[in-house]
């Protein structure tokens, strides 16, 4: 039981199989801000984030970078580390799930899980997303794909994510064994999940419809935690992952008296993608070892480009270390908890990200300040020093420049016991003031924000060949073997890097080979390409990075799907596939 003092407060831990952008970091900087503030007012925090290492997507990534998932999972967690120092995140640990005591921990909780009886061994047989770990039935499927014969080979989660179909022993949790317990405990907590719509969701999509048992192992692959007395399974990814918000604290290990000062949890942050998980699958868990209950799980929107959700793949990304090292970090960690609301998506755009600095950073605080400054023997300035004081747990470095330039020592910025009339005698301000927020052109800053994402990289690209068309039409000996099109149909088809991660040739068809790439999507795309006979051994091309449409419709050539084309150039009767080099990262998007 956690002492009354004290306030335990997690992110999701995440997952490292590519750069985290600004849509990733809202959930730190809000859970930063909040552990902030609780100490601020006295409180003993314990502020927990990390990253969950395991699973197949991990294993394929560092298979494709002809490396170990170890050393992949020890690169990844090196960077985030160094993103949350550079966003001055104040985390009390940060866990690996490749953590040798968290290991240790997650097979206790298994086998106890086993022995009572919560978890047995069956056999799976379903459809399975790499990218959101999980499996689905045909009827959750978002898009089902059919062979000529009307047979499911294959389809889309919910997510949009491609599903691959999975048959294997598997040890599983009996999750419908405790609905009727969950419900109940839905209704006697109302306050438990925020916001309240993601109850209802929870209620109505998943558990009235008919809780199903939870496949907890997998045999299929390796990179995970083995099953003690069964070694051969590698625990999946739920019981590993959530668990670790117990782990952190000692739960299962000779040590566990941070659990017992900070447990339960009073707040776990995460996205709305994964609310599901931590307030169905975890409470049952918790429940079935009988702990106690986190006070609170909150799901928050995702931070939308322009009502888009950010991704790699659709060339709208925005990466937090540019915009600290143009702007500044405060004006990163404003913004980010200004932008997104209580129970919606947020919405980025470059326009309103320069608008919020200008008018709210620039005009109203920086100006405050300067007119303080310029004032402050006759006034005092009372209003500005407290709040520099309540401002601290969202931005970081403001309020210590706001006490220099009013001449009071930053180590003096506390909330206990904050009153007004408390400058010292004497206090001397800055002769004049320095704007902390400089005044930014909109036009020229929200220009140079776009050309930090790699669509408008791809729209400039575009642009130039427009123009260089343009130029060669007026010349006498045009080449008029193709004919011609305007940009706009041009700008329609999307090119990207892909890596190539297995290649072979396709059962029955002489001409055709079979890729699976990384194209910088959620998980591999499976492309079918009729170059069999000048590639007669196409793993070869494994670790080739090669040239894709990556938006043809997907379509079934002898069962298969192929999800794309990959470009290649004919010459003298020999065809040879476009690759580029090393420096073009998996996704990257040409124009």
């Amino acid at each position: 039981m956690a002492e009354n003092n004290t306030y335990y407060i997690t992110t999701p831990i995440y997952y490292p199989s590519g750069k985290l952008h600004i849509g990733n970091s809202y959930t730190t900087i809000a859970c930063d801000a909040e552990a902030r503030f609780q100490r601020l007012q006295g409180k003993d925090v314990f502020f927990l984030t990390g990253t969950d290492e395991h699973g197949l997507k991990i294993e394929q990534k560092a298979e494709a970078l002809h490396t170990t998932p170890q050393a992949y999972v020890d690169d990844m967690a090196k960077g985030i580390k160094e993103l949350w120092k550079l966003l001055e995140i104040s985390n009390d640990k940060f866990i690996r799930t490749t953590d040798e005591a968290h290991e240790k921990s997650v097979q206790y909780i298994f086998q106890k899980l086993l022995d009572q009886g919560d978890i047995y061994l069956g056999e799976y047989e379903g459809w399975y997303s790499v990218s959101d770990e999980e499996y689905f039935t045909e009827s959750q499927l978002a898009e089902v794909y059919r062979d000529e014969n009307g047979k499911v080979i294959g389809g889309k989660a919910p997510s949009g994510n491609e599903v691959e179909l999975v048959k294997e022993e598997s040890y599983f949790f009996k999750m419908s064994k405790y609905a009727d317990w969950l419900l109940d405990y839905y209704e006697k907590h109302p306050d438990f999940i925020q916001p309240a719509s993601r109850m209802h969701e929870m209620i109505n999509n998943f558990i009235k419809p008919g809780l199903e048992d939870l496949a907890v192992t997998r045999t299929s692959f390796k990179w995970g935690v083995p099953v003690k007395n069964d070694p051969k399974h590698v625990i999946y990814v739920w019981i590993d992952a959530l668990s670790n918000y117990i782990t952190a604290l000692g739960y299962g290990s000779d040590d566990d008296s941070l659990f017992k000062r900070y447990w339960p949890a009073n707040v776990h942050m995460v996205g709305k993608e994964i609310v599901r998980f931590h307030t169905i699958y975890w409470p049952i868990m918790l429940h079935a070892l009988g702990l106690e209950m986190p006070k609170q799980i909150y799901g928050h929107g995702w931070l939308l480009m322009k009502d888009d959700k950010m991704s790699k793949s659709k060339g709208n990304v925005i990466y937090p270390e540019t915009i600290v090292e143009k702007y500044g970090l405060d004006a990163l960690r404003y913004y980010l908890l200004k932008a997104m609301p209580y129970s919606n998506d947020g919405n980025f755009t470059p326009e309103d990200f320069v608008s919020k600095i200008n008018f709210d950073l620039a005009n109203d605080l920086g100006n405050l300040l300067n007119r303080t400054v310029a004032m402050i023997n006759k006034y005092e300035g009372e209003s500005l020093r407290i709040i520099a004081i309540l401002i601290q747990p969202v931005m970081t470095q403001s309020p210590a420049k706001i006490f220099g330039q009013l001449g009071l020592d930053p180590a003096t910025m506390e909330l206990q016991g904050l009153h007004f009339g408390e400058i010292p005698a004497g206090t001397k301000v800055v002769e004049k003031g320095t704007p902390i927020f400089p005044r930014l052109d909109i036009e020229k800053e929200a220009a140079f924000l776009k050309g930090q994402m790699t669509q408008s990289d791809k729209k400039k690209g575009r642009a130039a060949m427009a123009e260089a068309n343009q130029a060669k039409a007026t010349e006498e000996n045009v080449n008029e073997a193709k004919k011609e099109i305007r940009i706009e149909a041009f700008d329609k088809v999307e090119l990207r890097v892909a890596e190539i991660l297995e290649a072979g040739h396709v059962e029955g068809a002489d001409r055709l080979l079979k890729f699976k790439l990384d194209a910088g999507d959620e998980e591999p795309r499976q492309i079918l390409s009729g170059i069999a006979q000048w590639y007669p051994n196409p793993e070869e091309l494994v670790g080739k990075k090669v040239v894709i449409v990556a938006n043809l419709k997907p379509r079934k050539m002898r069962g298969e799907i192929s999800q794309g084309m990959i470009l290649s150039t004919e010459r003298d009767g020999q065809v040879n596939v476009v690759m580029v080099d090393e420096k073009h990262e998996n996704g990257d998007v040409l124009g």
